[in-house]
């Protein structure tokens, strides 16, 4: 199965002065993208659910009919918050495509911080998280308690995945893998923001024991100010459940940078 995570930040490119304006060309590059690299499921941060950027349209339901996915979104705040009520801001989310049928979701909300979101989406064979953790430390710790709870519930095979925004380094997370016994599925630490210069590792795509990585990737593409995260990976299922498995993913340097090239 292959897995891409993206914070796409909206679409409105790696540049924090494009943050206002129409993302309908760069969500056309992230499609394009997106469809280069055959994902089963995509999680995706900073999603624009219909504001004047995307000409009131929900992004993450046009790249799911450009991909033939299904989709899963909410709104990232919380659900009495009074971002909900502020232009643009109210639109932002986080969301999931899928190639396979979504077999159950849950929207659960954390206690603390502005963005608390976490979307648990249940497949056939794995449950999945995808969250966006706040920028303060200590906000982003109880968040991280918070999720604890919810993964030790799974008795199933689970990937945790999302902008973990660990701004302090790699060791603010080793208490949680110890805690929970997830693996970190980037085993050579390789960063992902910002997208010009890459020296922080922000994107996280942790995984239970039940779940083997056959092949791990950070796209070099600038469609954004992160870098997008490809995982391909089995789940340990009986033999007459398994699928075939995938080939290894070629980087495809060449379209990569044809896709790179037509950005600029």
């Amino acid at each position: 199965m292959r897995f891409l995570l993206y914070n796409i930040r909206y679409a409105t490119g790696p540049r924090m002065h494009n943050y206002v304006r129409s993302t309908h060309r760069n969500l056309e590059r992230i499609s394009a993208f997106l469809r280069d690299m055959e994902p089963d499921l995509v999680g995706l941060i900073e999603v624009d659910h219909g504001s004047y950027r995307s000409g009131g349209k929900n992004q993450a339901q046009l790249l799911a009919e450009s991909l033939g996915h299904y989709h899963s979104h909410s709104i990232k705040y919380g659900q009495e918050s009074l971002w909900r009520r502020v232009p643009v801001v109210k639109t932002q989310g986080n969301a999931f495509l899928t190639r396979d049928r979504i077999r159950n979701e849950t929207f659960h909300f954390f206690k603390h911080g502005m963005k608390r979101l976490v979307i648990e989406l249940e497949l056939e064979h794995v449950v999945v998280y995808l969250v966006h953790l706040s920028l303060g430390g200590r906000t982003r710790h109880q968040q991280l308690s918070a999720l604890y709870d919810l993964v030790k519930r799974t008795s199933r095979p689970c990937l945790v995945a999302g902008d973990f925004n660990m701004l302090w380094g790699e060791r603010e997370i080793d208490l949680f893998l110890a805690a929970t016994g997830l693996q970190n599925a980037n085993v050579q630490g390789l960063p992902t923001y910002p997208s010009k210069n890459p020296h922080r590792h922000l994107d996280f795509v942790l995984h239970s024991k039940g779940i083997v990585v056959r092949d791990f990737q950070v796209p070099q593409v600038a469609f954004s100010d992160h870098l997008p995260v490809m995982v391909d990976f089995d789940v340990k299922v009986e033999e007459d459940q398994r699928k075939e498995p995938r080939p290894p993913h070629c980087s495809c340097l060449e379209r990569l940078n044809r896709l790179f090239a037509n950005a600029i």
